[in-house]
């Protein structure tokens, strides 16, 4: 698989889901702009047929390297980045579900869905846009992983899928500070993630980051319940240029904290 027909193929899975996105980047082109990508992100349960370990051979196959590791304590999670032997491609985080670290009862809803995974389901990449691997949960079911997780909850709907995609701000031609893209967005109406303020990081940090909060989706439980949830957010990205004279290009655990919260109910 091409790379190129890796991204068009979870873009048209992520905008079904997150129209928010597709308005924003023709906003953004509206004004004169190329949008390019700067990375896209995805969630999954480790120790399961789709934990990272299993994914990442399908990253290799499409010319991805991993680069770098992350551990979220308090969200229960552990996360790698990647990044292609193109350095103009976008990059990748992948993130997973340390699960045995919630409590039982959390446990026991999602090995309930994680038992109904195909042992050998990853065979290629379109493993990444193929959403969820399971039947829907109960509303109970969704509310008692919520109450530990809003991570866990949103995976239990959503599945494997793009979580967002990002704009890179360093390739914008007009909007050369974070803060003018933030102020284009709420002036056109949009919601920002606003855990920890509106931009997350410095540019001492090297990285500033903002994003949109999750769109909404109608969502029918098992139990028949149809209930408005999260789908998916768009980001934000101003990579800064580090002592050595070139752009930081990882990431940063306490920014990427915050910018979870995007998908809070």
């Amino acid at each position: 698989m091409l790379v190129q027909d890796f991204f068009n193929s979870l873009w048209h899975s992520y905008i079904a889901v997150t129209p928010q996105a597709k308005r924003i980047q023709e906003l953004f082109e509206s004004k004169g702009e190329k949008v390019l990508n700067d990375h896209v992100a995805f969630r999954t349960f480790a120790n399961s047929p789709i934990s990272l370990d299993k994914l990442t051979p399908m990253l290799e196959q499409i010319g991805y390297q991993a680069y770098g590791a992350f551990t979220f304590e308090k969200k229960h999670l552990f996360a790698k980045c990647f990044k292609h032997s193109d350095p103009t491609q976008p990059k990748i985080f992948v993130s997973e579900l340390l699960s045995h670290e919630l409590s039982e009862v959390a446990q026991e809803v999602i090995n309930k869905l994680v038992n109904q995974i195909p042992a050998q389901v990853v065979q290629s990449p379109s493993i990444f846009w193929q959403g969820r691997l399971w039947s829907k949960p109960s509303y109970e079911e969704y509310q008692v992983l919520a109450a530990e997780s809003e991570y866990a909850a949103w995976l239990s709907t959503m599945g494997l899928k793009a979580n967002h995609f990002t704009v890179s701000i360093n390739h914008l031609e007009n909007f050369d500070t974070i803060e003018s893209v933030n102020q284009l967005l709420i002036d056109e109406g949009y919601t920002l993630n606003e855990v920890g303020g509106l931009i997350k990081g410095t540019p001492e940090l090297f990285l500033e980051q903002s994003s949109t909060m999750a769109d909404k989706i109608k969502f029918e439980f098992s139990s028949a319940k149809k209930v408005e949830i999260p789908s998916c957010f768009y980001e934000f990205a101003l990579r800064h240029k580090m002592e050595n004279g070139e752009v930081f290009d990882s990431f940063i655990e306490g920014n990427a904290d915050k910018i979870f919260d995007s998908t809070n109910q």
